[in-house]
């Protein structure tokens, strides 16, 4: 008889949910909502992307936001001509980027 193996695995956290994204003079605002525990598990990050996979530009975020949430930052990116659709993705210093994105379409 074999004996019986039980692994543990990590719970996985929850990624950041983006609430909200706009567009204006080259500026990317974004509104995440984290379940931030403090420097262990926040939200660190967010990236505008193509739909290649192409990084226009990455906004970080330095600490925890436990007690504003959501939480609205905003960063400059260039878009190249042309382009009418970004993709954002969100991180945490815990999981890293995740799977998912949020599709926005430039007007």
């Amino acid at each position: 008889m074999l004996p019986l193996l039980f692994l543990a695995t990590p719970a996985l956290a929850d990624a950041p949910v983006i609430d909200e994204v706009s567009y204006h003079d080259g500026r990317f605002t974004v509104t995440l909502a984290h379940d931030d525990t403090g420097w262990d598990d926040y939200a660190d990050g967010w990236r505008v992307e193509l739909a290649d996979g192409t990084i226009l530009g990455t906004r970080v975020l330095a600490h925890p936001h436990v007690d504003e949430q959501p939480f609205t930052r905003s960063s400059s990116i260039s878009v190249p001509d042309g382009v009418t659709e970004v993709f954002v993705r969100a991180s945490t210093n815990t999981e890293g980027w995740a799977p998912a994105t949020e599709r926005f379409v430039l007007r």
